[in-house]
């Protein structure tokens, strides 16, 4: 798959049964050395229900479940969540 088929898709927390947003171009994070995905990184105006300004989120490529013609679906883990919770 390219990187270009994966742009516009929404993406969805299975655990939540939440949509995170929608993928654009610039939100993956790259191995530099190997050229693989380590995670994708999803702007984080709204995250668990909670708003939060000037960071992102990072989710590990691990928890990604599945990548359809329209979603990429999730399940992000109990601790992962906590982590990027805003007070936390």
């Amino acid at each position: 798959m390219r990187l270009s088929d994966m742009s516009g898709k929404e993406i969805v927390d299975v655990r939540r049964a939440e949509r995170l947003g929608i993928l654009g171009q610039t939100d993956l994070e790259i191995n530099e050395q190997t050229g693989q995905i380590t995670a994708l990184v999803i702007p984080s105006q709204k995250w668990f229900g909670m708003r939060r300004q000037g960071s992102d989120v990072k989710v590990p490529w691990q928890h990604i479940r599945k990548i359809g013609n329209d979603m990429i679906i999730l399940d992000v883990p109990d601790e992962i969540a906590q982590l990027n919770a805003p007070g936390e």
